[in-house]
């Protein structure tokens, strides 16, 4: 029994997601491209998107004075909350993760760059 917890942990160690492992310094490079429609860092304010300070962990579509697409509002409504496994596959593909948004980012391409970013996001309570 004990063995087997023990495997089972550090199975779950080693499974680890790759965003976990971001570099915030390459992810404020790739951050150049939200820059357009997002803010972060002190005196942010909202955009085309919202602000992102304080995202990663927080629930969505909860930056006041910010106009959702119907479908993140009702995400919000389900109680949805930004994890970095969240974030992540927001960022692969904004328009498959949530049918309906206004974001028109394709979205990024590499898990590098994904991992990066959320990283960089992190920075940002």
């Amino acid at each position: 029994m004990k063995t087997s917890l023990v495997t089972a942990i550090l199975a779950l160690v080693l499974a680890a997601p790759a965003w976990a492992e971001g570099d915030p310094e390459t992810g404020e490079k790739v951050f150049r491209k939200c820059k357009a429609c997002h803010m972060v860092g002190e005196g942010a304010k909202n955009r085309v998107g919202p602000v992102l300070n304080g995202v990663v962990g927080r629930p969505v579509a909860s930056v006041e004075g910010f106009k959702y697409s119907g479908v993140l509002q009702e995400m919000a409504a389900a109680d949805a909350v930004w994890t970095e496994e969240e974030l992540a596959a927001f960022l692969a593909s904004p328009r498959k993760y949530a049918k309906g948004t206004k974001m028109t980012f394709p979205g990024l391409r590499k898990d590098a760059e994904i991992a990066d970013v959320i990283a960089y996001l992190a920075t940002f309570d």
